[in-house]
Parts: structure tokens; sequence; C-alpha cells
């Protein structure tokens, strides 16, 4: 049966990498992999593309961002796997947030060393781990937000969070929104695009204030959903 099925052509153009996912995935679906392989995939090519970053290379750097583009195709192809094979675990769910945020923080820390190697500035050191910093901070608030779950029945899931998501109401809720869904699942073309001009260091300043920035929407977000 897996191998026969037919996943729904995306029906919009954003997120760009769905539109990958839904080729790559079917692929999958014919191969003993299981959806904890998969994630596995995406993190050691997202540590590969980390790699790529600390040379300050261009033609390194086009390599990452391709290899960050194959990692966020993997990552959305695992959970679709996992719901067609009915082998979803909150064990994979937990790898899955962990490669997350360790693909995250891996490359702008190695952004910003490989940035700070080129110029000779450490400033540029700085702004990917505080960039990186973020990404962990965000990391903690989800795994907050599970620990209270599981001690709260009334508690909304991820899950239920996916499935039925919440539409922006107000000028909070469109910023929430902006930061936290928008800016997070094509992330990885704007580095490609980036790479191929040379300016992927334009990122650092940005990202190690929108890092913090995300961590925040992220406990709003979170505390809204909770007590829905």
């Amino acid at each position: 049966m897996n191998n026969t099925y037919t996943l729904p052509v995306p029906d919009q153009i954003f997120p760009l990498v769905r539109h990958l996912s839904y080729r790559l995935t079917p692929m999958l679906l014919k191969t003993s992999l299981t959806p904890n392989h998969i994630t596995t995939i995406s993190l050691v090519l997202g540590l590969l593309c980390a790699a790529c970053f600390t040379q300050g290379n261009w033609m390194l750097g086009i390599t990452g961002g391709l290899l960050l583009v194959a990692s966020y195709t993997f990552d959305n192809c695992d959970g679709e796997v996992a719901r067609i094979k009915k082998l979803s675990s909150e064990f994979g769910a937990k790898l899955d947030d962990m490669a997350d945020w360790i693909i995250d923080a891996s490359f702008f820390a190695a952004l910003g060393y490989g940035t700070a190697q080129v110029n000779g500035q450490q400033f540029w050191l700085w702004l990917g781990l505080a960039a990186a910093a973020g990404a962990f901070i965000d990391y903690v608030v989800d795994l907050v937000h599970e620990a209270k779950k599981v001690n709260d029945p009334d508690a909304i899931s991820r899950e239920e969070q996916a499935s039925e998501p919440k539409q922006p109401e107000d000028g909070l809720d469109w910023i929430i929104y902006i930061f936290h869904k928008l800016s997070r699942a094509d992330f990885c073309i704007i580095v490609l695009i980036l790479a191929l001009f040379n300016v992927t260091w334009i990122l650092l300043p940005f990202a190690a204030i929108g890092a913090q920035a995300y961590w925040i929407t992220d406990l709003f977000e979170r505390a809204r959903g909770y007590h829905t």
C-alpha cells in the first residue's frame, strides 16, 4: 500500500520546501527507512552544512546551502512518512525537535565562525553564538511547554495546534505568525540564495536579534495556545 500511496499536491506556493518533500516522500516510502532514520539523515545533512560554512569559502557556502535545503526536505519527509506508515511516536517527535535546534544552532555558530575567520573580526562569531543561543532557548521553551502538557490534561497538544492552527486575530497574533511560521519553513532557501551571492554573513546581525524574537514570540504563542 505504501508503494502506491499518492500525497496530495501542494495547493499553495509556500512553503517552497514542501514541493520538494512532496516528491521525495513517495521514494522514501518504497524503502525500509523509518521516520527516525529520516530525521537522522536530516540531522547529518544539517551538520555537514554547518561544516561547510566554517570555512568561509564561496563554493563551500553554496554546497552548504544545498545541504541545508536537503536537510529541510528530509525534515519535512519524516513526519509525512510517520503519518502514512502509522509510525508516529513521542520519541520520534522529541528526536525531530532536538535535531531541528541542533541544525539551527550549529549553522549560525558555524556561519559566525567562518565569517570571523575571513574578516578577522571576532564580532561576527559572537553574533553567530547569540543566534545559536536563541535557537537553544526556543528549544527549552518547547520542552517546558511539553512538560506542562503532560501535567495538565486540558493543555493543547502540538498535534492539535498543527491540525487546527489558530488564525491571527490582532496585531500581536500577526507578528507571532510572521516570525514563528513564515520565517521558519523556507529559511533554507534564503540561505542558498544568499550563498550564491556570497553574502550569507548578512544573516548574522538579523539572526542574533531575530532568534531572540523567535523564542519570545514562541513563548507568547505557547502561552496563548496553552490557555485557549
